[in-house]
């Protein structure tokens, strides 16, 4: 596909990229084929071909309006077309640049910055976000059935056990939603670990990913939150940590972009560079860890639907039904596994309607 990139990202590394991406396109189609919106409405624009025009055109200077913004929206950024792509299009990072662009020269119906600024102002402060929940579990009668159901409940957990100092010694990202409203998932990250003679910390002065500011209208925030997150991982690994676990694959999946985000920042490109080399999911440890079971499951017989962001960013499709099944389960084959579950992070709040058939 012919790329003409006007104003002044064509000089910049963002511009670049666009280009790349927009070049090794040939406008086949079979990204289509595994596009969750395109399965629901059918509609050119609502699938990554039809994405990729409106975001040639919008980075080429044409005038650009609602409709273009609209149908950009309703991407998930769940990255299955790349999947199907046969030359290789790295469709999420040219949607990324593309949406910037967008949201710089649309300007969105009040509504929608509320909610976005909303989000932006809660969600990745674990503190504000555990208060907020905290006082709607208290008036949950009252809440709308929509919201409410979106509330998750307290789960009890044990904190890991002392166990003998570790051999070994990893950075972990706690992370904002899910230290706040599933805490659990930490602490059963961290006892499985304690098992196989890793510790896990989360370095002093890291949080959020940046993810949520990003990809909802305030890039330079979110470029602010990398940045905070590369100095705190750089000195764990300076000081000795092999690596950055991060137990929520959006995040990760985030992280791993940090050096096209700060492309053009002189400061802080090498450092992307290094600390999207130093992330590893759950998984990629385990694999290589003595795992065995006390004693075999009762009920052995379960599904996995895998998220997007673990199976189409960095190829761990199929590892963790793998690794489940070394420990005595009956992995099930899961229909349409390819689909998205309608989450895709702030995505299922903003799109609740598509979420919801998605999620159906």
């Amino acid at each position: 596909m012919r790329a003409e990139i006007d104003g002044p990202l064509a000089e910049t590394a963002a511009g670049a990229i666009a280009a790349e991406v927009l070049r090794a396109c040939v406008h086949c189609g079979m990204c289509n084929a595994t596009c969750p919106t395109y399965q629901l409405t059918g509609d050119e624009l609502d699938g990554p071909r039809g994405r990729i025009y409106l975001i040639k055109e919008a980075l080429a200077g044409a005038p650009i309006g609602r409709t273009t913004q609209i149908h950009l929206d309703r991407c998930l950024s769940c990255r299955a077309c790349e999947t199907t792509c046969p030359s290789g299009v790295e469709y999420h990072r040219l949607f990324d640049i593309g949406r910037q662009e967008v949201a710089a020269r649309v300007r969105r119906p009040v509504g929608e910055r509320l909610s976005r600024w909303a989000l932006r102002a809660i969600v990745p402060y674990p503190k504000r976000l555990r208060a907020l929940a905290a006082c709607a579990r208290v008036v949950r009668p009252l809440l709308p059935r929509a919201l409410a159901g979106k509330l998750p409940r307290p789960v009890a957990f044990a904190e890991p056990a002392e166990t003998p100092a570790p051999s070994r010694r990893m950075t972990m990202l706690a992370g904002c939603a899910q230290a706040a409203l599933a805490p659990h998932v930490n602490a059963a990250t961290k006892r499985v670990f304690a098992r196989v003679g890793i510790g896990l910390d989360a370095a002093p002065g890291a949080g959020c990913c940046g993810a949520l500011s990003f990809h909802l209208d305030a890039p330079d925030e979110g470029r602010g939150h990398a940045r905070r997150n590369i100095d705190a991982w750089t000195r764990a690994l300076d000081d000795g940590a092999e690596g950055v676990l991060v137990n929520a694959s959006g995040c990760a999946a985030f992280i791993r972009d940090y050096p096209d985000i700060l492309a053009d920042d002189e400061t802080y490109a090498a450092k992307a560079r290094r600390i999207a080399g130093a992330v590893r999911d759950p998984v990629e440890m385990l694999d290589a860890a003595d795992l065995r079971f006390r004693e075999r499951p009762t009920a052995p017989r379960v599904a996995v639907h895998e998220p997007c962001t673990l199976r189409n960013g960095p190829g761990l499709s199929g590892r963790v039904a793998a690794l489940l099944g070394a420990l005595g389960y009956e992995v099930q084959p899961v229909r349409d596994a390819h689909l998205c579950c309608g989450s895709a992070g702030a995505w299922s709040l903003l799109q609740p309607k598509f979420a919801g058939r998605l999620r159906a």
